[in-house]
């Protein structure tokens, strides 16, 4: 009997250490920084967030509309430049890495992430009409967030979740990643606030961001005018090179819309 608890206690005491190293060490699993790509050329900008500089760029300058990408998680977002300026050829399309990202200063959290997204739209909005958000799979919780917070023309999301909560949970059945995890990315909790035309697309054979993820997400947009598409063959990392998706993004774009007043509403607490 004694053997039988002294295992039991050591066993115990095992799943309380890698418990707290889960908690501990969370953004290391959460966060992937991507380093500056060298070779890249285009037109630089760079936005201060209350003294923390995010630095990017800006294809197809001085377009009436804009578009925001926020990239996916260690996703180099110059790598698909030409996509961007194809697709998007009647928009100024900003490229504007993560704080700890690149060469932006920082280091990533969801608060940091939610803030910067903030000061970048607050800052683009100077330029333009209008602005649509464009978030890929981590950058959809970015996106979302942005868009339950600042009027914007359209919103498309790539390969999105419910909540990274609900993802890791999936990932660490053993532990109550639901209460352990800091930075959450609760997309679920505010679809409902937004009302601007949203697109969701997801990939067939998705490993990162199962379909179910995403599904439960749809169902969140309930005051939005949604078009869902799945995109059949594809997966996590090459989606956006079918022409499915590509047809699908052009088809959203072209549907008439009604720009929002542009006077910024108040961020959450």
């Amino acid at each position: 009997m004694k053997e039988i608890v002294s295992i039991a206690l050591v066993l115990l005491a095992i799943y309380l250490l890698l418990a707290t190293l889960l908690y501990v060490f969370q953004r290391k699993l959460i966060y992937y920084p991507t380093p500056l790509d060298p070779a890249f050329s285009s037109a630089k900008v760079s936005v201060d967030n209350q003294g923390t500089r995010l630095r990017g760029w800006v294809l197809n300058p001085g377009k009436t509309r804009a578009l925001i990408y926020f990239g996916g998680n260690a996703e180099l977002i110059t790598q698909r430049s030409g996509y961007f300026e194809d697709i998007f050829h009647d928009y100024s399309v900003y490229l504007i890495n993560y704080r700890g990202y690149g060469n932006s200063e920082g280091s990533p959290s969801e608060a940091g992430f939610f803030s910067d997204a903030l000061a970048i739209n607050d800052w683009v909005s100077t330029r333009h009409a209008s602005i649509t958000a464009y978030g890929r799979s981590l950058g959809s919780g970015v996106a979302v967030y942005l868009a339950a917070n600042r009027p914007l023309e359209k919103l498309i999301l790539l390969t999105p979740f419910d909540s990274v909560a609900e993802v890791a949970q999936k990932a660490y059945p053993m532990f109550p990643v639901t209460h352990l995890i800091k930075d959450r990315f609760d997309s679920a909790a505010r679809a409902g606030e937004i009302e601007i035309p949203v697109l969701i697309a997801s990939a067939e054979f998705d490993r990162v961001v199962k379909l179910a993820h995403t599904l439960a997400l749809k169902e969140r947009f309930t005051r939005a005018v949604l078009d869902y598409r799945m995109i059949a063959g594809a997966a996590h990392n090459n989606i956006t090179d079918f022409p499915e998706y590509r047809a699908t993004i052009k088809k959203f774009l072209a549907k008439p819309h009604s720009p929002l007043p542009r006077a910024p509403a108040a961020a959450e607490p």
